[in-house]
This record gives C-alpha cells, structure tokens and sequence, in this order.
C-alpha cells in the first residue's frame, strides 16, 4: 500500500525481493546498493536474530521519476528464505506494493522454489488482495549455473505457473549484476502501473 506524503509530495512503494533460502536476493539489492549513486540512496541496513544469522531486510529508497508531480521512492526489502522463518517473511511481506520472486535456477531447487511461491500466494491472499493481480516479476537467478545441473527456462515457467500468470520474467546473475536492474525496472513499471 503505498504511502503518500502529500507536503513533501512522494509517494513511498514497498518492494519486496522473496524467494527460497540462498537464492539471491540479498546478492540483487547489494548489486543495487552499490551500483545507485550516493545521493539516491539511504543505508543499506541488516537486521541480525536471536539464532545468530544475519538477515536481511535490506531498505533502500530509490527514486525514479515522478508521477504526477509527486517523486516516487522505492524502499527494496528482502525476506529470509529459510523455512523456520516464515513469521518475519509475513511480518515484511506486510504492506508491500509489489514482489520481486526470486527463484534459483538450479533444478534441485526447484520444489524449493515451488514451495516458496505457494507460500507467497498464501501470504498475499491473507492480506486481503488478489494474488492474480498483484504486481510480481519472477527472477530466474543463477543463470550462470553448470549446464548439468541448470533448469531450463520452459521448465522454470512450467513448474512456476509463470505463463499462466502472465508475470515479466527476467533472466540473472546477481552476482555480476545480469538481469538485476532489468529486474528492478520491470518490478518498478508494475507498480507504478498499478497506482
């Protein structure tokens, strides 16, 4: 839901990079981060828990153009992908204005990836919107993988649902930035759209 702040005249959208455990989200919004000049961007800010692992909910304000006189502000967050954390995924998941899902291309993933996007619908639909129309582009990360172990992209849309959803999808290596701000453009289209 994004947030208007008629004085200062912005309009803050949430984005949300969400996916299974060690996909790459945080690799994209560290890409980001670093690549974005100083004077458009807040602290790249990490949030540690109890068990002693770091995860991120990376804030990043981002700003890209204006839409009607008003300047739009991107705040990028990831999830943690790991299964036992699925209350902060909701906790963070709350209030956004679209979802990036990153999915890993490794085809020993894919149930992972599978599971992770089931739960995404859940949670969106328990927020009382239409996981149908909520703006999402689906990721297709670690395209860089050895070809024996590498899902193809027929495969990806087929177990995702991805044709039939009719979701932008964007091939990456986050790790060297392919595909990463093509991501944040498609995610940032989408929800302008919607406004």
């Amino acid at each position: 839901m994004a947030l208007i702040n008629v004085a200062a005249r912005e309009i803050h959208c949430k984005i949300v990079y969400y996916g299974p455990g060690m996909c790459g989200k945080t690799t994209n919004l560290q890409y980001i981060h670093s690549q974005v000049p100083k004077d458009v961007k807040g602290d790249l800010l990490s949030i540690a828990t109890e068990t002693e692992r770091t995860l991120f909910f990376d804030f990043l304000p981002l700003d890209l153009g204006k839409v009607r006189g008003f300047q739009t502000r991107f705040h990028l967050y990831t999830v943690p992908g790991q299964v036992l954390y699925e209350r902060t995924r909701v906790a963070v998941l709350n209030g956004a204005d679209g979802v990036v899902f990153v999915a890993d291309s490794n085809k020993n993933k894919m149930q992972e990836n599978v599971n992770s996007l089931k739960e995404l619908a859940q949670n969106i639909t328990r927020q009382n919107k239409k996981f149908a129309e909520f703006p999402i582009v689906i990721q297709y990360n670690k395209r860089d993988l050895p070809r024996d172990v590498l899902a193809s992209v027929p495969t990806m849309d087929h177990f995702l649902g991805v044709t039939k959803m009719n979701w932008p999808r964007v091939e990456a290596v986050a790790t060297i930035g392919t595909g990463v701000f093509e991501t944040l453009r498609a995610i940032s289209r989408a929800v302008i759209g919607k406004l």
